[in-house]
């Protein structure tokens, strides 16, 4: 083409790619792309006008490989290939990318916030989010505070906390509504949840209605809400009904993936270690392929581990172990699951407990600030071994938690069994030293040191019982059952002590006072429950003054004597005893022998 002519038809083809691009009509605008780069390969707005429209076109691979061979022509290019990372979901470049662009404008700030939802720094994002809809002024503000909802709701799911500094963003829209529901899903307000996903419901048909969608668009855009709907009533305690939104839910065959994964994946925690033939068949829904960047890294997680676990109720160990090495891989804050899997894997394939203890105990020494989870698993199967000992130096190394009272009743209880008195005291004055610097006034302390006492008077150890009594006398100086255990152990050694402690106990005349006498009685509990007297309450009928209540007596019936009862002749003595041991009786012949010869031959 001559040069005269050059900035004619460039002119032509630009209009042309005006046009193509207010109707809309990418496919076209990119032919003319195509041709004017024919004839100017450098020429920058065609080349820009170019990745905008295989971006619109949704063919960003291209768009990228456009960007990258003309680098040194297509100029500022970078928010256009953030774009393109983000939707191939090359997240972390695309991250890295906005990051290095200088001009923080308002498109890059969206993006960004964009990325980091989808690397679930959801706290970031929400910064990003509330500045946004501070500094906006355009028609978009509702589909961030949808955005924005959807954050805090994450948020919240990944805290197990409300969010500080939220916005009371509304219920206007069902979007709105539904993300409500799940920041209540994310605190642990199952039945608030179910009411707001209702709602979302409700709202959401009212709304598709209104604007003439078609009946099987409303049942997919309902999908999610009624998933969530399920996981709400099978936290409620109502599988059943749980079961049937999730089984409604696959059987519209929904086009997001996710949903299908996360209601398959839900059956299958329903169905337990029941039904396995089912929760073969969800298991795999769940797992397919082309699903990494639909599900949040915790759904992920927890389908990977439903997985593992199926495998083992199923028997399949080998692919158990291969599927624990992947979830362990994968999810580096998996790693208590995928190791208390291990171990039931070994103990089921192997039959040995010792291999299992093995893998635990070499876990724990790799990750001091183990889970709870792995060192109670740990003492069980030391205990089920009778290995009580090695079980109490697991339960006393879990730090703070060791102090909570169903670890010290456990302690106690083995050393107990294990009749080693000095390691019980010392796991009582453990607890209560350290009750007494972190909580000095809570309830525990209370306990402990009660139950302390108890065990000293118990063992005869009414010195060490009288030292504790006497602390616990400090906070109760009027407790009377404390009052009199200490006036028992100070009785046997050291009775002058002993009186003078009796001096503080209240009046007999107060203690009594509040004694029912007369229930303590019908009680009989001496006696057992048995002989207590029932009472009969029966109306008195009204009587006149001076009236007296006249009983009335009982004739007795004379016995009756037999037939031939004669009063002239005394009674046989013998009357009473059985024929065969009186004297008048005579023993029959036994003709057994003679008959018993009859019919037998020679």
């Amino acid at each position: 083409m001559a040069q005269t002519n050059a900035p004619a038809a460039l002119s032509g083809f630009y209009l042309e790619l005006s046009r193509h691009g207010k109707s809309g009509e990418y496919d076209r605008a990119l032919k003319v792309c195509d041709k004017i780069l024919h004839d100017f390969p450098t020429e920058e707005k065609a080349l820009q006008c170019k990745v905008v429209s295989l971006i619109q076109l949704g063919n960003f691979k291209d768009a990228i490989d456009v960007i990258n061979k003309n680098s040194k022509h297509i100029g500022d290019m970078a928010f256009e290939k953030a774009y393109c990372l983000y939707r191939l979901n090359d997240t972390k470049e695309a991250w890295k990318l906005l990051n290095s662009i200088s001009t923080q404008s308002f498109r890059v700030k969206e993006l960004k916030a964009q990325v980091l939802y989808r690397l679930e720094n959801y706290k970031e994002c929400f910064d990003v989010y509330r500045d946004l809809i501070k500094n906006s002024e355009d028609d978009y503000e509702e589909e961030r505070e949808t955005n924005l909802a959807a954050v805090i709701a994450s948020l919240t799911m990944q805290t197990r906390q409300e969010v500080k500094g939220a916005p009371d963003l509304g219920e206007g829209s069902y979007e709105l509504c539904y993300n409500k529901a799940c920041a209540l899903l994310g605190l642990g307000k199952y039945a608030d949840a179910l009411q707001k996903l209702v709602q979302a419901e409700e709202l959401c048909k009212k709304s598709l209605e209104e604007d003439d969608i078609p009946e099987d668009e409303i049942e997919e855009e309902l999908a999610i809400v009624r998933t969530q709907l399920g996981y709400a009533k099978q936290r409620l305690g109502f599988p059943e009904q749980a079961m049937k939104l999730y089984n409604h839910t696959l059987k519209q065959r929904p086009s997001d993936n996710a949903i299908i994964a996360v209601a398959a994946n839900n059956i299958v925690t329903v169905n337990k270690d029941q039904n396995m033939f089912d929760s073969k068949k969800k298991i795999k829904m769940a797992v397919a392929e082309g699903l990494e960047s639909k599900l949040t890294s915790q759904q992920r997680r927890a389908i990977a581990l439903n997985h593992c676990l199926l495998l083992y109720h199923t028997g399949q160990l080998d692919q158990c172990v291969k599927a624990i090495s992947v979830l362990e891989r994968n999810f580096t804050n998996a790693g208590d699951q995928a190791v208390l899997l291990q171990a039931a894997t070994v103990h089921c394939k192997d039959k040995q407990l010792d291999k299992a203890v093995q893998l635990l105990k070499e876990y724990a020494e790799c990750h001091p600030s183990q889970s709870l989870s792995i060192s109670l698993t740990l003492a069980q199967l030391l205990l089920s071994q009778g290995h009580l000992s090695d079980c109490c130096q697991v339960l006393k190394s879990l730090g703070s938690t060791t102090y909570k009272l169903g670890i010290v009743s456990a302690l106690v209880t083995l050393y107990k069994n294990l009749e080693d008195k000095e390691a019980t005291a010392a796991v009582f004055a453990d607890a209560i030293a350290w009750y007494r610097k972190n909580k000095p006034r809570s309830s525990e302390l209370n306990l402990l040191t009660r139950e302390s006492a108890k065990f000293f008077l118990s063992n005869g150890q009414v010195q060490e019982a009288a030292s504790v009594l006497e602390e616990l006398r400090k906070v109760e100086p009027q407790d009377p059952k404390v009052l009199a255990q200490l006036i028992s152990a100070y009785s046997v050694f050291d009775p002058k002590k002993a009186k003078q402690v009796s001096a503080d106990l209240p009046p007999a005349e107060e203690i009594t006072r509040q004694v029912d006498v007369d229930a303590l009685e019908t009680m009989s509990w001496t006696m057992g429950a048995r002989y207590v007297k029932k009472a009969v309450k029966s109306e008195a009928s009204p009587v006149t003054r001076g009236q007296d209540i006249v009983k009335k007596k009982k004739k007795k019936k004379k016995g009756k004597l037999p037939k031939n009862y004669d009063p002239n002749v005394d009674p046989d003595p013998e009357r009473w005893l059985p024929r065969r041991e009186r004297s008048t009786f005579k023993k029959r012949k036994d003709r057994r022998g003679a008959s018993s010869a009859i019919g037998k031959g020679t």
